[in-house]
């Protein structure tokens, strides 16, 4: 319930805290000009004609986000939970208010993937949606919502079923990136599989793996969303008009497709991570072989050389006066012998 007794009377924006980037109040879907302080947003809402407020606010401190809890009565474990960040994506529901946590990711362009590589940078999104009112919390990388306000304000239609649409409006953009930042994985994926079977040159497993640990921080933000976009597609919610049911749950069959694409490409990188394994394996055989065969055709020589030259007075051969030249042509025509079954087993 919003207080309406609190920091009442004519203010100006000026009363708003630092961290707000936009204010605004809206009626039968469009906005009233202006940017308002929370004094004149609180005289002013009215659920009964339709007219909420949408306050944007980004990395606010616990004393920024708190006047503005303190002036909408939100829960003090969603405010903690918004001031601290690093939260699950999840969705609660205290008293009439509910509070909506969205992971963000943002794909980090890169010339090629690095046992360094950040690929993924993660932010989070809070949206709380209540009577006359709905607050976004940005966190981190994730992406401003002025896109999102101006397509709504360009929706009459949409905007006028109040907080409900601004919760499905920064849902429907936070899946769509999804669905973006998968493409982007998908890319990469297909570069490091032409490479793993590249003769130019040998595939760093740390490349793969590196890929593999982001995007498992991908779905980390993807997979848990699906409980809580059930939930607000049930149509067991009454904060939710029937008609933003049906577009949720259209949002919640794009979240199910990004975690299918997720799956399918981690799938892909742990194919690709065994090829390569393998490939190593295979080159570390075939350079054991070739160390061995070489090893062998030392050998006769070493022996034959070891023999004659132990330096016995009785070994007939010392005096022999061909010898020496024997000698040298058991050892060649040995290891010329050894030389071609290696060759033909392919050891060389």
């Amino acid at each position: 319930m919003v207080n309406l007794g609190k920091d009442s009377g004519e203010h100006s924006a000026a009363d708003l805290p630092e961290a707000v980037v936009d204010c605004a109040l809206y009626e039968d879907g469009g906005r009233i000009p202006g940017r308002v302080g929370l004094g004149r947003i609180l005289d002013r809402i009215d659920p009964g004609v339709g007219r909420f407020a949408w306050i944007g606010l980004y990395e606010p401190t616990a004393e920024q986000l708190q006047r503005v809890a303190d002036a909408f009565d939100l829960h003090p474990l969603a405010v903690e939970d918004a001031v601290h960040a690093h939260q699950r994506p999840k969705l609660e529901r205290y008293g009439d208010t509910l509070f909506l946590v969205l992971k963000t990711i943002v794909y980090c362009d890169h010339e090629e993937i690095t046992p360094t590589s950040e690929i993924v940078d993660t932010g989070e999104i809070m949206v709380f949606a209540g009577p006359g009112f709905a607050i976004t919390v940005r966190h981190g990388s994730a992406p401003a919502l002025d896109v999102v306000r101006r397509q709504l304000e360009a929706d009459p239609h949409q905007l006028g079923h109040g907080p409900a649409a601004v919760l499905h409006a920064v849902a429907d953009m936070v899946v769509d990136h999804y669905l973006e930042v998968a493409d982007h994985f998908r890319t990469d994926i297909e570069t490091l599989e032409s490479e793993v079977f590249s003769p130019d040159k040998p595939m760093d497993p740390a490349r793969i793996y590196q890929l593999k640990r982001e995007l498992m921080e991908f779905r980390r933000a993807v997979v848990p969303l699906a409980g809580p976009l059930q939930r607000l597609a049930s149509g067991n919610l009454p904060d939710i008009p029937a008609d933003v049911t049906a577009y949720l749950r259209d949002v919640a069959d794009h979240q199910q497709r990004a975690g299918d694409t997720i799956s399918n490409l981690d799938e892909l990188i742990t194919g690709i991570l065994n090829a390569t394994i393998a490939q190593l394996s295979v080159q570390q055989n075939s350079d054991m072989r070739k160390i061995s065969a070489m090893a062998a055709l030392i050998a006769v020589p070493t022996m034959v050389v070891g023999v004659y030259g132990m330096n016995f007075d009785h070994m007939p051969e010392l005096t022999w006066r061909y010898g020496y030249p024997a000698v040298l042509t058991v050892i060649v025509v040995a290891c010329t012998l050894i030389y071609r079954a290696l060759r033909r087993n392919k050891w060389l």
